[in-house]
């Protein structure tokens, strides 16, 4: 049995950036990802404990009720049914045919693996029980970039999904439409955005509080953008990566590293900061 590296985080604060990079390090993240570098293995588990609560990525506050002493049963089956899924043919999801026909199961993996998705912010007493020794990386973003950013991309949801029913408007009624108009109603205002911001940063401290200090590495989306060397070095090393300082180097280089506090350019969100300026203290941004 190998221990993974765990990613969590909010959506949106950096989590798929610092799972790229240490990917191109030698992390392995999963074979089959979708476009934010989530593994569709792991990404469909923590949907699917998601969905027994009645939560998803944007009202996760239900999940709670499958740590409760009422829901025992249902944890532990859930465990066995997670656990046999590692160890059977649907392993290959996550590990590719390769992996799969060399270990045969993703615990047995005998390099430094791990999956990224802001949902393990949630789920990571899950993963905790069927993984005790599991490291586990927190990253996170200033709050009014992290709400802006998903103010754009809810926004972008309707147009793309507002555009393709116009297109088959006529042939709705075939079938029930799979999906909403909007990725995040939640999410289409900044006040909504920002306040699931500060409820997973809340969660994320919350998690860790059980976690030892060795198996915990913290990193600001804004420190890894100031200094991307260090902070990669470090980080492979937490994963146990043996990455030459040459590697490292030319992975910072594809770093864009004016995307830092990226609200200060614009007047509408620097009055949001400004007007949430103690709510944005309580988690250590000032500005």
């Amino acid at each position: 049995m190998s221990d993974p590296i765990v990613f969590i985080g909010m959506h949106r604060s950096g989590t798929s950036l610092l799972g790229r990079l240490l990917e191109k390090l030698g992390l392995f993240v999963g074979e089959n990802k979708d476009e934010n570098n989530e593994a569709l293995f792991f990404l469909e588990i923590n949907n699917w404990l998601m969905a027994q609560c009645g939560a998803r990525w944007d009202q996760p506050e239900p999940i709670s009720n499958l740590w409760e002493e009422n829901s025992a049963q249902v944890l532990e089956s859930s465990k066995d049914y997670v656990r046999s899924l590692m160890h059977s043919p649907r392993a290959v999801r996550y590990l590719g045919l390769q992996r799969y026909l060399r270990s045969r199961a993703i615990p047995k993996l005998n390099a430094p693996w791990g999956w990224k998705d802001p949902r393990n912010t949630y789920t990571l007493p899950f993963w905790l029980g069927l993984f005790p020794e599991a490291r586990v990386i927190f990253i996170e973003r200033h709050g009014v970039d992290v709400a802006q950013s998903l103010r754009v991309r809810a926004g972008r949801s309707i147009e793309t999904t507002a555009t393709k029913y116009e297109k088959f408007k006529s042939i709705a009624w075939v079938r029930p439409k799979r999906g909403g108009f909007c990725e995040s109603p939640r999410c289409l205002s900044l006040e909504g955005g920002f306040s699931l911001w500060e409820t997973y940063n809340k969660q994320a401290q919350v998690q860790l509080k059980d976690v030892p200090n060795d198996r915990v590495f913290r990193v600001r989306y804004e420190e890894l953008l100031a200094d991307p060397e260090t902070i990669l070095n470090d980080a492979a090393i937490f994963c146990g990566l043996s990455v030459s300082k040459e590697r490292i180097k030319s992975v910072a280089r594809s770093i864009n590293f004016n995307r830092a506090y990226s609200y200060r350019n614009d007047k509408e969100l620097l009055k949001f900061a400004d007007l949430n300026k103690d709510r944005l203290g309580c988690w250590r941004y000032y500005s």
